[in-house]
C-alpha cells in the first residue's frame, strides 16, 4: 500500500468514526432546546438561532425533501430566528445544496473537518514551545472570558458580546459536555490568543474551537502550542480523537500538525428578512489564527 493509499484509508476511517459518533448528536444528549424531527436534530441557541444536525436524511428526496427543508426553515422563521443547516460534502442526495438554496439558504465559507489522534497531536511535553514572554493558562473566571471576547472582537472586527456569557455556560457544563478554555497571555497580561476544547461525552472525540490570535503574535508558535495543549487535555481524559471544523486559513497549519482532512462542510444559513446581522447562526466554531 502506498503512502497515499494509507492516508486515504486513515481519512476514511476518521470520517466513519465522525459520522457515527458526532453527526447525529449535535450538542450533548438532552441539551435544552434540542429536539429530534424526523432524521434531524433541531437545536435553538439562545441569542443565536437554530442549528440542524443529522447523520443522514433517511432517504428523503425530491418534493418530500423540499417540503421537509421548508418546514425547518419556517419553524425558525416563525420565531424570527436565523438557522444554519450543517451540510457535509458526502451528504445525499447529491443535489441537496441546490435544494437548500431554493429554500433561501445561503452557503457560508466552506470548512474542512480535520481529525487527528489526540496523543499524537499533543506530542511529547515541550514539543510545541511558546515564544519567550508568553504563557498558557486555563481560565474559569468571567473577567478572563470578557478579555477573550474583547480579543475576538478585535481580531474579527465584529460584535462578540455573546462570547463571555456563552463561555460561562460551556465551562459550567450546562449542556452536558465539559469544556476547558485556555488563554495565551504575555507577561504584561495581554491576551494574545485564546481557544477552547469541548469533551463530547459518550464519544471518542474532543473538538477544538477558537484560536483567534492578535496579528503581531501570529507565526510565532502560539497557535501550535494551543493545539498541542488542548490535545494533551483530551488525551489525559481518555479521548482518542481531536477534531476541528477548519477554515482554509487554518487547515494547512492543522494538516502540518498531523490532523487529516476527513470531510468537507458548508454552513447553509437562512436569515429572517429583517435580520441584517451576522450570517452565522452558531457560536464561533472555527479553530484558526
Amino acid at each position: 500500500m502506498t503512502r497515499q493509499d494509507t492516508e486515504r484509508a486513515r481519512a476514511a476511517a476518521y470520517r466513519a468514526a465522525y459520522d457515527e459518533q458526532m453527526r447525529d448528536r449535535g450538542f450533548a444528549p438532552d441539551t435544552p432546546g434540542t429536539e429530534r424531527v424526523g432524521p434531524v436534530l433541531r437545536s435553538t441557541l439562545p441569542a443565536h438561532g437554530g442549528l440542524i444536525f443529522y447523520r443522514d436524511l433517511g432517504g428523503l428526496d425530491g418534493a418530500e425533501l423540499d417540503a421537509f427543508i421548508a418546514t425547518q426553515r419556517d419553524h425558525f422563521a416563525a420565531r424570527g430566528l436565523p438557522v444554519e443547516w450543517k451540510y457535509h460534502g458526502h451528504d445525499l442526495p447529491a443535489d441537496l445544496p441546490d435544494r437548500l438554496a431554493a429554500a433561501g439558504f445561503v452557503p457560508d465559507e466552506p470548512e474542512t473537518v480535520v481529525i487527528g489522534e489526540a496523543a499524537e497531536i499533543a506530542g511529547p511535553p515541550g514539543d510545541a514551545p511558546l515564544p519567550e514572554g508568553v504563557r498558557l493558562r486555563d481560565v474559569t473566571e468571567r473577567a478572563d472570558f470578557d478579555r477573550i471576547g474583547e480579543l475576538a472582537a478585535t481580531v474579527w472586527a465584529d460584535d462578540r458580546s455573546w462570547l463571555a456569557p456563552a463561555m460561562e455556560e460551556w465551562v459550567a457544563g450546562r449542556d452536558g459536555d465539559a469544556c476547558t478554555v485556555t488563554v495565551a497571555e504575555s507577561l504584561a497580561g495581554e491576551v494574545v490568543s485564546a481557544a477552547w476544547v469541548r469533551f463530547h461525552q459518550g464519544t471518542e472525540f474532543a473538538s477544538l474551537w477558537g484560536g483567534s490570535t492578535l496579528p503581531n503574535w501570529r507565526g510565532k508558535g502560539v497557535y501550535r502550542a494551543l493545539v498541542a495543549h488542548r490535545a494533551a487535555l483530551a488525551a489525559a481524559r481518555g479521548f482518542r480523537y481531536v477534531q476541528v471544523d477548519a477554515l482554509e486559513s487554518s487547515r494547512p497549519v492543522l494538516n502540518r500538525l498531523g490532523l487529516v482532512g476527513a470531510a468537507t462542510t458548508v454552513p447553509y444559513v437562512w436569515q429572517p428578512p429583517a435580520d441584517t446581522g451576522s450570517n452565522s447562526a452558531g457560536a464561533d466554531g472555527v479553530d484558526g489564527n
